[in-house]
């Protein structure tokens, strides 16, 4: 609230994983006093969410370079690990987040500080910022689509697309609790609904469980 919402506005839309810190009666009801919509990525398929999920590893790997050997004092570099994510420029967008943010360049600590300002008139800040903004966003955007792109094409080059059925037999992918010996694959199950054109739901025997496409194999019948 006091970090994101109070210096940004209340979003739109909230997508999160479904882990129980984000899928409780406490985050539903926040959402619906700001009017954000609270939306969940499908389980065990991080791509849902990615651009949180690519945050997060390289976030991950730069706390790690600062924590003690305990991993327990990771919270005291948490706002410089950030202040440098932020002031960073990205290339996918080619600008900062800051930028990108507060349509300005952000002023390091260590920066030598401006000594004079020039403005023909008094409003020419606000239009001059406006348009610095508007242009920003659309170079950022044009850039993030390329990267999208490229990333796709690298993607799709060893990826099938399979479609299915209701009622279609499906092996369901083990992703969790899996040793080396274990059966890579559980099932089969009956795919009784299809939310999207990459997700199902199935019956696993114990209730309805969705399920990525990508986390599927047909079932084969057997010829005798």
């Amino acid at each position: 609230m006091e970090n994101v919402i109070l210096v940004h506005g209340a979003p739109g839309k909230i997508i999160t994983d479904q882990g129980q810190h984000f899928n409780n009666e406490l985050i539903a009801a926040m959402s619906a006093l700001i009017g954000s919509k609270h939306v969940f990525s499908t389980p065990y398929h991080p791509q849902t969410n990615g651009q949180t999920e690519r945050f997060n590893a390289t976030f991950a790997a730069q706390l790690s370079k600062y924590c003690d050997e305990d991993k327990s004092n990771w919270d005291l570099y948490l706002p410089f690990i950030v202040h440098a994510y932020n002031y960073g420029q990205h290339r996918s967008t080619s600008f900062t987040p800051y930028q990108l943010a507060f349509a300005r360049m952000p002023r390091n600590p260590f920066d030598r500080p401006q000594t004079e300002f020039k403005f023909s008139r008094p409003n020419d800040y606000w239009t001059e910022l406006q348009r610095f903004k508007a242009i920003a966003n659309k170079m950022a955007r044009s850039n993030i689509q390329y990267q999208q792109t490229l990333t796709k094409q690298r993607y799709d080059r060893n990826r099938s697309s399979p479609v299915y059925n209701i009622d279609d037999l499906v092996w369901l992918k083990t992703l969790i609790s899996r040793s080396k010996l274990d059966e890579r694959y559980r099932g089969p199950y009956r795919l009784t609904d299809k939310i999207s054109a990459v997700n199902y739901t199935l019956d696993d025997g114990d209730g309805a469980l969705v399920a990525h496409v990508n986390n599927l194999l047909p079932v084969y019948e057997r010829l005798v």
